[in-house]
């Protein structure tokens, strides 16, 4: 991504609350503006990791729909979830942003970070939505991402950077060496030092 160094244009959005720290770094060596992008997973009812889809500020919302299908999961389990999600997306909002309203994004290059992409619902959430606010380009990054997760997201970013796409993918936390859970303060914190 050094091309995009010092580009007045580039606009670095993490995802928290991993991707806000990986974000932080991704912006210092850009030389680049960063703000927090809130999206959320819609996890199955019985695997609340594996994600069934996502949701995004502005009302964006993403659904596998062949696992879905292939899983059975009912469409009161998807609304429920997303009542559920929707409702940790604004509080979330409020956290991070203190009253701050959320960077301008059109026609800027804005720079998705999260920690590791495994299904890209998430991410995908954040491209369409940055798309919906007419972002100018999209380029999503992570340091590991899986294939499948690859692919899909090289259908709708123009572009993806990821340091690994390893073919034995299965958790983003197996790829790094401590993998702890960023906190609310944390990303506040880094969302502080930003500014």
């Amino acid at each position: 991504m050094t091309p995009l160094a010092g580009d007045p244009k580039v606009l670095v959005l993490g995802l928290p609350r991993g991707g806000v720290a990986v974000a932080f770094e991704v912006a210092r060596a850009l030389e680049a503006p960063m703000d927090v992008f809130v999206v959320r997973k819609l996890g199955f009812p019985r695997q609340p990791e594996l994600a069934m889809g996502a949701i995004a500020s502005g009302g964006v919302r993403v659904l596998n729909e062949s696992i879905i299908r292939q899983l059975g999961v009912r469409e009161r389990d998807i609304e429920e979830a997303a009542e559920r999600e929707g409702a940790e997306l604004r509080r979330r909002e409020d956290t991070y942003r203190q009253g701050k309203p959320p960077q301008d994004l059109k026609g800027r290059t804005v720079v998705l970070v999260d920690d590791g992409l495994a299904t890209g619902a998430t991410m995908l959430a954040a491209v369409r939505a940055a798309r919906a606010r007419q972002a100018g380009r999209i380029v999503v990054a992570a340091p590991v991402a899986s294939p499948d997760a690859v692919a899909t997201l090289k259908r709708e970013a123009d572009s993806v950077v990821s340091l690994m796409t390893p073919a034995d993918f299965h958790a983003v936390g197996q790829w790094y060496r401590h993998f702890h859970q960023v906190t609310d303060e944390e990303v506040c914190d880094l969302l502080a030092r930003e500014s």
